[in-house]
């Protein structure tokens, strides 16, 4: 999450250095999503292939030593390329995770450990804003003759965010690989071993206390060839939900607004700490400070620190609101927690602009911003739709949609929130609301998942 969203808070941090237009903001911001759509598809791909763990942890280190060498960018077009081939690397990360969760624990409880384990990764953009709160404001610049560029505090700020991938890596490197993934390719024995590891491990008991001695494969579990691997996902009965789980990732346009929240929050914050324009609604203030030239020598490039506070807050809202929803996920099901979201926080996106307050509307964008949350809903719904040797392929397919979806939105956004930011929320939010019919056609995972428990 650190290496995919740090251009998040780099770009404005580092716009007066590298010279940066809006438009080229708009490049940077959008080029790392290029790098995460093609990287879920050929990380899921070699998961299912060379093992998740494997692969998990070479999206780890590699993401970060990349995201390590953007920190000496000496112009933006470096800038981008190297942040694009990080996102590459870490791509997959998300989707691999979740499926070696769901491959590791019992079926009963992977709803809920899936939206705590989600609840972390809505809340790391918070987390990345606090990091930034005392690094960004630091006032230090070395020159390095050699680059010919000053090592100053954004650059710090983007070596700091390649820590929590080498912080995962070590650890993962202490973990067990997909007992579930293991033996569909044919190592009963190992995967046993592997069961009685994460058993001991749970429990501090001796793994020879833990009495398994075979292992049953499901029907659709049977290992495959490359071309099988591929080809059941576009023909029945998965092209169902290979299609539907795609076209409801792909309108899920709120994370475009995520990569401009804390831009989108820096905006409103400068013009409502001076006690000005709070009669106003969201896009009026931004527009405003669209319109107000930078002075580099009055303010410096940063971002305002009550900003990161409020990007916090947002991150820790839709973190315990995916807590709240894991008491009850198990009874309502996926999909039809995901309709009422995108119901509630579409309509929710089209309020920001109807009400002319600011503080109002500023509640209504964050109501709004917590339909991020179907994201992992989506992502559990395919994990739950799919057969093992398929299911890391089909979750980085799917989730591809909303990387394409970011990707083409992104600098959409951007343009619209210079020119015309109503239009860009009543469509955006048109778009999204539109993905709940869409999602009522997908079985109901609630019954699914009785239905598996009464066969076991």
């Amino acid at each position: 999450m650190c290496v995919c969203y740090a251009t998040t808070i780099i770009i404005p941090a580092s716009a007066c250095e590298l010279g940066t237009t809006t438009s080229q903001q708009g490049y940077i911001a959008s080029g790392p999503r290029f790098g995460e759509i093609t990287g879920a598809i050929i990380g899921g791909y070699l998961g299912d292939k060379f093992g998740r763990r494997r692969v998990l942890l070479f999206a780890l280190i590699s993401s970060a030593v990349l995201n390590g060498i953007a920190s000496i960018s000496v112009n933006w077009v470096m800038l981008l390329i190297v942040q694009s081939l990080a996102s590459f690397c870490s791509g997959s990360q998300c989707s691999l995770a979740i499926t070696i969760l769901c491959e590791s624990v019992p079926m009963c409880r992977r709803n809920v450990l899936v939206l705590w384990v989600l609840s972390m990764f809505f809340l790391s953009q918070g987390i990345m804003a606090v990091i930034a709160i005392p690094i960004i404001p630091l006032p230090f610049s070395f020159y390095l003759p050699g680059l010919g560029i000053y090592w100053n505090s954004w650059r710090t700020l983007l070596l700091v965010y390649s820590t929590p991938s080498l912080l995962a890596a070590v650890w993962l490197f202490f973990m067990q690989e997909s007992p579930k993934y293991v033996f569909v390719k044919g190592h009963e024995e190992e995967s046993i071993d592997i069961i009685k590891t994460i058993h001991s491990w749970n429990n501090w008991k001796p793994a020879e206390d833990f009495q398994i001695k075979s292992l049953t494969l499901d029907a659709l579990d049977e290992p495959t060839s490359i071309k099988d691997q591929i080809v059941p996902l576009f023909k029945a009965p998965l092209l169902k939900y290979t299609v539907i789980m795609t076209t409801l990732c792909l309108l899920q346009l709120i994370t475009a607004f995520g990569v401009w929240l804390p831009t989108i929050v820096n905006q409103f914050m400068q013009i409502v700490e001076t006690g000005v324009g709070t009669d106003r609604s969201l896009c009026s203030i931004i527009s405003d400070s669209v319109e107000v030239p930078v002075d580099p020598d009055v303010a410096p490039c940063a971002l305002n620190v009550s900003s990161l506070l409020l990007v916090l807050s947002m991150g820790a809202l839709r973190s315990f609101l995916n807590i709240l929803l894991s008491l009850v996920v198990n009874r309502v099901g996926y999909r039809n927690m995901a309709i009422c979201f995108t119901v509630v926080c579409g309509v929710s996106g089209i309020m920001v602009n109807l009400i002319p307050n600011a503080y109002a509307s500023v509640v209504f964008f964050m109501i709004f911003m917590t339909g991020a949350l179907v994201t992992g809903m989506y992502v559990a719904l395919t994990v739950a739709l799919f057969p093992t040797h398929l299911r890391a392929l089909a979750v980085a397919l799917t989730s591809t949609g909303g990387s394409i979806g970011m990707l083409a939105s992104v600098p959409i956004l951007n343009r619209l929130l210079e020119v015309n930011c109503s239009a860009g929320f009543y469509t955006f939010s048109s778009i999204f609301l539109s993905s709940a019919f869409i999602a009522a056609f997908l079985p109901n995972d609630s019954c699914l998942l009785k239905k598996k428990l009464e066969q076991i």
